[in-house]
């Protein structure tokens, strides 16, 4: 079973539709094209990774290419033969004076409403506070958030560099907001900073589940607090190799995750500047970290316990399991 709990949308452009879109809304051309602009030639470090994430945002600029993008991402995770998608994207990137964020949230939303229902794919949204932002700005964010929940919108999230802007408290009444609304709330952390951050994203945030959590690994106290309290870890191997948070990919800690009973599930992170998509990260679960088959099969019954579903859908996914 393929279910992808951590992948976001500026990740997933394709270069063709960004060729597209460019010439439409007059983004000039990048030096060697768009899938030089997209891809990273590399591990490098967050910042650097981000920097390339970010190559996509002019492309978001109308609602029709929001649509379009998140259709896309949908149709595109589908034909890779996932069960369940998680998109997460930050409006606040793309809003504009003529576009709020309810607008960015409704557009991303219709466009993977309309790729789930030609593919037969579900999917959800996850809505992004970014940290380089400020507290009044992810709390707009938050009530945006909490507004189209039910409407598209299942989770909330924390993303961003976690290098320069490693604080979570200024962003907790943003994170009441999103649970008060009744979303699933995640939170990127200990990716670049020290592994007391999850424990933060627990603690100040409400966070259920923690994208990456590699530094996690390095903490024998905090890695026995995470398993204790059945907190989730979103790992995304070949995304961490590229953002410096491990030297190499046989060096990732999914392993000690597994081993000292955290639950694991699993994400592509942004499989177009990595160029690996979920599938590919499963295989590097078998073939560079040693998962067995009931390793996978403890990962599937994580993914579907911890995704932000209805419960239509998880338990149309459990007869499918």
């Amino acid at each position: 079973m393929l279910i992808d709990l951590h992948s976001h949308l500026e990740g997933r452009v394709r270069p063709s539709t960004a060729a597209e879109l460019a010439r439409e809304l007059g983004v000039p051309e990048p030096e060697g094209g768009w899938e030089r602009a997209i891809r990273l030639d590399g591990p490098a470090d967050l910042t650097v990774y981000l920097q390339k994430v970010a190559s996509t945002y002019p492309l978001f600029r109308s609602s029709a290419a929001l649509e379009r993008i998140a259709r896309e991402a949908v149709l595109d995770a589908a034909a890779a033969g996932l069960d369940y998608l998680e998109l997460r994207f930050g409006p606040a990137t793309h809003t504009d004076t003529g576009r709020g964020l309810e607008q960015v949230i409704a557009a991303v939303a219709e466009g993977m409403r309309a790729g789930s229902a030609e593919s037969g794919v579900p999917s959800g949204a996850v809505v992004a506070a970014l940290r380089h932002h400020a507290p009044e700005a992810n709390l707009a964010v938050a009530r945006a958030a909490a507004a189209a929940a039910g409407a598209g919108v299942v989770g909330f999230d924390l993303a961003g560099d976690e290098l320069l802007f490693p604080e979570l408290e200024p962003h907790a009444d943003a994170f009441a907001v999103a649970r008060a609304a009744g979303l699933g709330i995640t939170c990127h952390a200990a990716e670049a900073a020290p592994a007391s951050a999850a424990r933060d994203a627990v603690e100040l945030l409400g966070a259920t589940r923690i994208g990456h959590g590699a530094h996690v690994a390095d903490d024998p106290e905090v890695l026995r607090w995470c398993a204790e309290r059945g907190v989730v870890i979103e790992v995304c191997p070949t995304s961490n190799w590229f953002t410096g948070a491990i030297r190499d990919i046989a060096d990732h800690p999914a392993p000690v995750f597994r081993e000292a009973g955290i639950r694991v599930v699993l994400g592509d992170d942004n499989p177009m500047q990595t160029g690996s998509d979920l599938a590919a990260e499963r295989e590097v679960l078998v073939e560079r970290l040693g998962w067995s088959a009931a390793d996978l099969a403890a990962l599937d019954a994580a993914s579907l316990e911890a995704a932000f579903l209805e419960p239509a859908q998880r338990e149309a996914l459990h007869s499918t399991l």
